[in-house]
């Protein structure tokens, strides 16, 4: 086997590589770190194991080409220690061999403050409305959202960035230049327009099963966290939730009724120690830098809130249908009888006891 031209070095014999053998593949890995792609390229001339590995493929290896037909589709080819390269892909015990990208985002900045939000093809509309929500919020808090171009969830989060202008990334199990599912063809170029599509598979690969399996450790890797919106118990989502954690990044996953078989991965992923999110402000608070904390939430305020503890006891032991006299409220209470007439006085101006005949109830307004 003979090397690529050495004009291209080093970044010719990863895209020669990436035509050779599937993405992920751990002895390729464990050669070029030990020798650099172009020495572990020539080396694999003389192994007869690796050799008759990468046969079948030969015949269709044109470094040339692939650059040609890069630079007709407008694409770029990043490679390890190019200024683009994400950071995050140096945790990978396989990183990428090379990336194929198109669109005007920059791919190393974009993944400083990013969030995946990946779930069910066959989202329901709960989840299809949570996930649009949440890719917008968390696109209004300037993250960019990443996922992975497919029907459902993907879709809903790509759309739901687009919708607010945001920044989306969708990182592809085929070429760059294979629009997957077809259906999202017009999806893809909306996010290349503005974001970008990502593959580690050269232009005209095919988006194969075993390729969207490797494809779920980058969108695990690339962000600061991955969040789960709609999952069955086995489920390319949980997988992608498996990978971020086993790599130190962020599980979060959204909650869904405890009847759908479509959240049952959702709930064990929870169980299994995710963070439950529920909005955009817990997104960021659960991936972004400390000191980026969600509001809390409270419900509807009341006019009892506003009194004070004793008050609010015996505003509770009051009855709502049968008035009670004060030395009975007195005895539900375990307070004693000026206590009791205090506060009685205050709920009634309040609007919140009713005196009857020398007995107390409540309002039927309060009940």
């Amino acid at each position: 086997m003979t090397a690529p031209s050495t004009r291209r070095g080093e970044r010719a014999a990863r895209v020669a590589w990436a035509r050779l053998v599937e993405p992920g593949d751990p002895d390729v890995a464990a050669r070029i770190a030990a020798v650099g792609a172009e020495e572990a390229l020539r080396a694999a001339g003389s192994d007869p194991v690796v050799g008759a590995r990468m046969a079948g493929r030969l015949p269709w290896l044109d470094v040339d080409r692939d650059f040609e037909i890069a630079q007709r589709l407008g694409a770029r080819i990043v490679v390890p220690g190019d200024d683009e390269w994400p950071k995050g892909f140096d945790d990978l015990a396989a990183p990428p061999l090379c990336l194929w990208l198109r669109g005007p985002a920059d791919l190393a900045a974009s993944s400083v403050r990013s969030v995946s939000i990946v779930g069910a093809r066959a989202a329901t509309g709960y989840g299809v409305h949570v996930a649009k929500e949440l890719a917008a919020g968390v696109s209004e808090r300037e993250f960019a959202v990443v996922s992975g171009a497919a029907y459902g969830i993907d879709g809903a989060a790509h759309e739901g960035a687009l919708a607010v202008d945001g920044v989306t990334i969708a990182v592809v199990a085929g070429g760059i230049d294979r629009p997957y599912p077809s259906g999202h063809a017009g999806l893809l170029d909306r996010i290349r327009a503005t974001g970008l599509v990502v593959s580690e598979v050269p232009p005209g690969s095919a988006p194969t099963k075993w390729r969207f399996l490797s494809r779920n450790r980058l969108i695990a890797t690339l962000t600061q966290g991955t969040v789960v919106v709609e999952a069955g118990l086995r489920s390319g989502s949980r997988n992608t939730a498996r990978l971020a954690g086993d790599h130190l990044r962020m599980v979060c996953a959204v909650p869904g009724p405890v009847t759908s078989a479509v959240s049952a991965g959702c709930h064990e992923l929870i169980r299994d120690g995710a963070t439950l999110v529920t909005d955009a402000a817990e997104v960021a608070e659960a991936v972004g830098p400390m000191g980026e904390l969600a509001p809390r939430k409270q419900g509807p305020s009341r006019r009892e809130d506003a009194l004070a503890p004793s008050h609010q006891t015996v505003l509770a032991a009051l009855p709502t249908r049968k008035a009670v006299t004060l030395e009975e409220l007195a005895r539900r209470c375990g307070l004693a009888p000026q206590e009791i007439s205090s506060a009685l006085g205050i709920l009634d101006v309040a609007g919140l006891a009713l005196r009857e005949e020398g007995r107390w109830r409540k309002p039927a307004v309060t009940r």
